[in-house]
């Protein structure tokens, strides 16, 4: 039975509850509606992005290489500097787990070195009757952890008196596979503080300058323009240039990161921008403004969530980006300069076309590039869609 319509011009009844709302009490809902309804934004972010599975394993895969790097001398199974005389320019030893039959456990077999007398090169051949087992959690070379402490404790290590090259050596008997971890630690980081410099210039000048606009605008447009009309290559190598022989390693190295970050926030500057002009015309912006709120809070609490998805995406592939760039820099000799190890100094050993066809292991160093290059991109996608409140 309906309820009577009420009289011409009498005030309409409502059925809204005055009651104090507790989200918790809904009835209505199913566990995994309220689930949903209740979860923060951070929480619902990373459920879709868990959904996103290339994303979420190249996540884990970017997750575990930076966390190598804390331990680059414990996972590396010889020192960085540890040179072997009698073995330069050997090619990668295998990893055998049956020998004639029977299970042995990961072992490798002995090497004889001979001198090919047409060509000049060395010549290594295993020794089927020489078994040397890979030992585990072992003592091997002594290093410094993090340059602070004594230890020797290595995940895996050569047999006493034998050799475990799994990616060979270089030309002065240095095992190729500690140097990749330890390169790792510097190549990877590079990215992540050239990231924090250009973010932090291009969303401190372009936010300022979508917001207010004016001169300033116009000012930091003509100087984005000039940067950007320079190729990146040759004022890479003037600016490494510059910097003194004299300066320490980890002095140049804080200096090519500050310079990769200095040349990347245009890009990152200018979207900053164009979202500002968008989004300063918006209603919570006037009224944030007419609360009496400062400009600084507008725009880190107000205006910049807007749009962090793009952020995210920014800075996803900036950071392979400035990878590259040290590799290119370290690689044409103006960047990184030994003792410190990157994966673009040891692509130096690789610059002769000559070295790349007798000893084309020393391009190894060029997988772990491609394969955080394409982590970060796929990861980068991921975190975009689980951020973007529209997709």
């Amino acid at each position: 039975m309906t309820s009577p319509l009420p009289a011409p011009g009498a005030p309409l009844h409502h059925y809204v509850s005055t009651a104090p709302f507790d989200p918790h009490t809904i009835t209505a809902m199913t566990n995994e509606q309220s689930k949903v309804h209740l979860a923060s934004q951070w929480k619902l972010m990373w459920w879709k992005f868990k959904r996103h599975r290339v994303a979420y394993y190249c996540g884990i895969f970017l997750a575990l290489m930076y966390a190598s790097t804390l331990f680059s001398e414990f996972l590396a199974p010889y020192n960085l500097h540890t040179r072997n005389v009698e073995a330069i320019h050997t090619p990668p030893q295998r990893i055998h787990f049956f020998h004639e039959g029977s299970f042995v456990g990961p072992f490798v077999y002995g090497r004889e070195r001979s001198l090919d007398m047409n060509t000049m090169k060395r010549v290594y051949t295993d020794t089927p009757n020489v078994i040397y087992p890979v030992r585990f959690f072992c003592k091997g070379d002594t290093y410094k952890f993090w340059g602070m402490w004594d230890a020797d404790r290595h995940l895996f290590c050569p047999a006493e008196g034998g050799t475990l090259f799994l990616l060979g050596t270089d030309r002065l008997g240095r095992d190729v596979l500690s140097r990749i971890i330890y390169g790792a630690r510097i190549s990877l980081t590079i990215g992540l503080i050239g990231i924090t410099v250009s973010f932090a210039l291009g969303i401190i000048i372009g936010g300022l300058a979508g917001y207010h606009g004016g001169w300033f605008d116009l000012a930091v447009q003509r100087v984005i323009e000039v940067l950007q009309s320079i190729p990146s290559i040759p004022l890479w190598m003037a600016l490494a240039a510059i910097m003194p022989v004299s300066w320490s390693p980890i002095v140049i190295y804080f200096g090519i990161t500050f310079i990769l970050g200095l040349l990347d926030w245009t890009g990152l500057a200018r979207a900053v921008r164009s979202k500002l002009l968008s989004l300063r015309e918006e209603e919570y912006v006037l009224a944030a403004q007419l609360m009496g709120a400062k400009d600084s809070r507008i725009i880190g609490r107000h205006l910049i969530p807007g749009f962090i998805s793009h952020l995210i995406a920014t800075a996803t592939i900036a950071i392979p980006g400035m990878i590259l760039g040290e590799t290119a820099l370290s690689f044409l000799g103006l960047g990184l300069r030994p003792p410190i190890t990157s994966w673009g100094i040891l692509l130096t050993e690789a610059k002769n076309v000559s070295v790349v066809a007798l000893y084309p292991w020393l391009l190894f160093p060029m997988v772990p590039v491609i394969l955080v290059i394409i982590a970060f991109n796929f990861f980068g996608d991921g975190l975009r869609d689980a951020a973007d409140p529209y997709n």
